[in-house]
């Protein structure tokens, strides 16, 4: 592909300067077009190489910069609801193991960086599915070979039929398209100026203050209704509250609280409630002792009160679990059942495993509001059958550090994943995943005693032999008590009347409500 040395040298030197910065031809000039301010409940941002992005304030602003081939209908988290975005259309073989994309003419990329083709596709996904330069590597190892077949026409092959293909190269965790000069030419520094082909296209990160995006006139969709996005690093949720109170923000994440969201509804703000929920699962590691001792485990489930927790979480933004796997995800059984809330039960437990005069656990907390309080409530809970949780509250970066570290004996974590029972299995429960392995993910539990049924499902071309094991990998994970499920937590954001996203609301892969060509924001006139 080729591209002006001049814009890489510009490039090059624009990242020198002490806010990065990257210029844009086709970005939008000063006009009248207004410009949304938003805010996450973030203090900085990680990266915005969408091949790393995993915060929640990142995947935000990397929505907006980059396309996949497919992409989840703005507004929607259904993957039934997925639509062309690069490919312009696609077709699969009768085994589903051969998948042919023709993509978009004429796309470009940001930054002087020319037009999308077919080797900046082979590149996205071979550098996606390369866990030196993704964590997302493991969802591609689906993927035997891809390829090229002209300048517009994508081929892949696949190891095996996979229920969640599409998922991998729509616009979420690693489907991102690059452009491959770009990528070649920042390398580390991709992440501090991100070239894609959306509707926005980054321009300036300043730490812990903000991150601006200009419109992208020249995107394939139309010309933006608006002049660009700037995020703001508020992390405080008062804060960030008092902003969209006085109209110095439009659209802020908000408290994922039953209490918070009736009393800002009693104050007439405008409250968004959508998918995906994050699935909260407290994760026993079993590697730190006695968790390695079944009626330990046993006693913990007993213990945790679930509907007490869901309670406080509210009727609105918490749905009850009721397998390991979250609520409406495809493969998804819940004849297991909850684990039964019984402290009596938990007490002789602990006794028949030797510790009748309770025992002390570890725990690394999130400061976050979606987690300490509820960790809280855990702790209370625990205490109430002899088992003292000590809680070591720290920021959400060093809660993230340590668990990946192994130095927590109980880890409270929430994700949102491609709604399939096998994505979700494969990183939070096949022992290849655990903390510390070569293929780590998330399996903070090191539970390893559904392995052949996630992996047999894996390549199962049997739709529903594939979730017939599923359901018993669910089934051995629930009898060994790797982890108890607790509920599904939904997103919460807060628009200001003067907002008009453009399209009805239900969901966002990215955790953001999405801001389109078509988002628009009203400004009274002086």
């Amino acid at each position: 592909m080729k591209h002006s040395k001049l814009a890489v040298k510009a490039v090059a030197l624009a990242l020198l300067m002490g806010a990065h910065r990257v210029s844009h031809s086709a970005a939008s000039s000063a006009d009248a077009r207004p410009t949304i301010v938003i805010s996450a409940s973030s203090a900085d941002v990680a990266t915005l190489d969408p091949d790393r992005a995993t915060n929640f304030g990142d995947l935000g602003i990397v929505s907006e910069i980059f396309n996949g081939l497919v992409r989840f209908a703005p507004g929607s988290a259904d993957p039934q609801a997925i639509e062309p975005d690069l490919a312009t259309d696609w077709q699969a073989s009768a085994d589903k193991t051969v998948w042919i994309f023709h993509l978009r003419k004429g796309v470009q990329f940001h930054g002087g960086y020319g037009e999308m083709k077919a080797d900046d596709v082979v590149y996205s996904v071979r550098r996606a599915a390369d866990p030196k330069h993704s964590s997302f590597a493991a969802d591609f190892a689906v993927i035997d070979k891809v390829e090229a077949l002209d300048d517009y026409t994508v081929r892949f092959t696949l190891k095996h039929p996979s229920a969640a293909f599409l998922g991998l190269v729509a616009n979420y965790h690693g489907g991102s398209v690059l452009s491959k000069a770009a990528a070649e030419a920042l390398g580390k520094k991709f992440g501090q100026a991100p070239i894609g082909t959306g509707p926005f296209v980054f321009t300036q990160l300043v730490t812990q203050q903000y991150v601006k995006l200009v419109a992208n006139d020249a995107y394939f969709r139309g010309k933006p209704r608006l002049s660009g996005i700037m995020y703001r690093m508020i992390l405080s949720d008062s804060a960030r509250e008092l902003a969209v109170t006085t109209n110095e923000i439009d659209l802020m994440a908000a408290k994922r609280e039953q209490r918070w969201v009736e009393r800002a509804r009693s104050r007439g703000m405008n409250v968004d409630i959508m998918d995906p929920a994050e699935f909260r699962t407290i994760f026993i590691n079993r590697n730190i002792k006695p968790l390695d001792n079944l009626k330990v485990r046993q006693a913990i489930a007993a213990a945790i009160n679930v509907d007490e927790i869901v309670r406080y979480a509210g009727k609105d933004v918490a749905d009850k679990g009721c397998s390991v796997v979250p609520n409406g995800y495809l493969g998804e059984d819940c004849s297991s059942g909850a684990y039964a809330y019984d402290p009596a039960r938990a007490r002789q437990l602990l006794a028949e495993a030797g510790f009748p005069n309770g025992l002390t656990l570890h725990s690394v907390v999130s400061n976050v509001s979606s987690q300490q309080p509820i960790m809280e409530i855990i702790q209370a809970q625990l205490a109430h059958v002899g088992i003292t949780l000590d809680m070591e509250v720290v920021d959400h970066a060093t809660y993230q550090a340590k668990s990946r570290k192994d130095q927590s004996a109980i880890v409270f974590y929430g994700a949102a994943r491609f709604p399939t029972a096998g994505n979700w299995l494969r990183e939070f429960y096949d022992s290849a995943a655990s903390i510390g392995a070569p293929g780590a993910m998330s399996n903070f539990g090191h539970c390893s005693v559904a392995d052949e049924e996630i992996r047999a499902a894996a390549v199962e071309p049997d739709a529903q032999r594939q979730i017939d094991l599923w359901k018993q990998a669910q089934q051995k994970i629930h009898d060994d008590v790797c982890a108890v499920p607790l509920f599904g937590l939904k997103q919460v954001w807060v628009h200001s009347k003067n907002v008009n996203l453009g399209y009805q609301l239900k969901g966002a892969l990215s955790l953001q409500p999405p801001v389109t060509e078509l988002t628009t924001v009203s400004r009274d006139k002086p």
